[in-house]
């Protein structure tokens, strides 16, 4: 079989090329004002971002969407001898930003066809301890919220919703990170809205939290040299948040493209695959379009061979880390999340991918299941 020009997982480049004029302005812009960090236009993408969220409230640039997490836990005094659910499937940083606070991750396994944290499981993990819980919009699908925060509110816990994946996703019509306390979001460039480098948001109702983020991300300090609580260094930088300024007004259309590339996929694979499946009145964003497959490693060799990127998000369960043995989890203590770790596969879905690239993906899927 002959094999065609290679086809990446994923790709920027296409979409910065139609916009590089923009992107070159904005950044000799930067580099003229005099001004590189906290400046005019980090306020102006924080302003642009809230109304992108289209809900009330305030937004907190920081370096990127780990400090994103961490910051946000740590205005709402979370921190040591503090647990947090979170499930285990989700990215190494979610975990790690939860460490950072100071505080312990409680996991809580997962509903398989979603790949999302289970409901109907949470209150069996809450326990004296429990301070909040962090779901996790994998893939750019949506976690039903409104059950969620009725656990939350039940036991006064926080909602922190980590938001890496899933920037444009909607559920019942609501923009993902606008329901629980903070939201919060990855500008990492493979994402959805991606930077050229790293950096992150967080997105809260509360005034009083967000003067609280404002001061960690800068030492505890916010605006001045003595600071007021402990803090981190976390901060959006003016090139970064002038870059993303460029790039908003272009992410609905790079979202339209992602759900037609997910559409296409749908339509040529058929039964050959079973995708993982969208949440309930949940408009997807697909940062990642998800299969699970049996026999994954045979797959892999085929897509290799067809010069066809991929990726596995995320290979092994995070309690089955070695650095986080120290919590004292086994094999089978959480066998759905160990069950879909397993068979989990990222086709190649971003804006600039080709509808020939599609073609040529879905054909090397059918023939894997054949």
């Amino acid at each position: 079989m002959s094999v065609g020009e290679p086809i990446p997982m994923f790709d920027y480049r296409p979409g910065h090329e139609a916009i590089e004029a923009d992107l070159l302005a904005a950044i000799v812009g930067v580099l003229r004002s005099g001004t590189l960090i906290l400046g005019p236009c980090v306020r102006e993408f924080e302003r642009a971002f809230t109304a992108f969220l289209n809900e009330p409230g305030e937004a907190v640039g920081v370096g990127n969407g780990t400090d994103a997490i961490a910051v946000a836990l740590k205005s709402l005094e979370i921190g040591q001898g503090d647990e947090v659910i979170v499930p285990p499937n989700t990215a190494i940083p979610t975990v790690s930003a939860i460490r950072s606070a100071g505080a312990t991750p409680a996991f809580c396994d997962i509903d398989p066809t979603t790949c999302l944290i289970d409901l109907e499981r949470i209150e069996s993990h809450i326990t004296q301890h429990t301070k909040a819980i962090v779901p996790v919009h994998l893939y750019g699908n949506a976690l039903p919220m409104a059950p969620l925060l009725a656990i939350a509110a039940r036991h006064g816990l926080r909602v922190v919703e980590d938001c890496a994946q899933s920037c444009g996703t909607r559920w019942q019509g609501q923009q993902t990170g606008t329901f629980g306390d903070i939201g919060c979001f990855s500008f990492y460039p493979t994402k959805n809205l991606g930077a050229c480098g790293d950096g992150g948001m967080c997105f809260t109702r509360d005034g009083n939290l967000a003067e609280s983020m404002r001061r960690i991300r800068a030492y505890g300090c916010g605006t001045t040299y003595v600071a007021q609580q402990e803090g981190i260094n976390s901060r959006l930088d003016e090139l970064q948040a002038a870059i993303l300024s460029v790039k908003l007004p272009h992410l609905p259309a790079a979202l339209d493209r992602r759900r037609a590339i997910a559409a296409r996929y749908d339509e040529y694979i058929g039964g050959a695959s079973s995708r993982v499946r969208t949440s309930t009145h949940t408009e997807h964003s697909f940062h990642l379009y998800v299969i699970l497959v049996e026999r994954r490693e045979e797959l892999i060799a085929s897509l290799k061979a067809e010069g066809i990127g991929f990726g596995v998000h995320y290979p092994v369960p995070i309690h089955r880390m070695p650095a986080y043995q120290f919590l004292g989890f086994a094999e089978g203590d959480f066998p759905k999340s160990e069950w879909a770790a397993k068979r989990v596969l990222s086709l190649p879905c971003y804006p600039g991918l080709s509808d020939a690239a599609i073609e040529r993906v879905a054909a090397a899927i059918r023939r894997h299941a054949s």
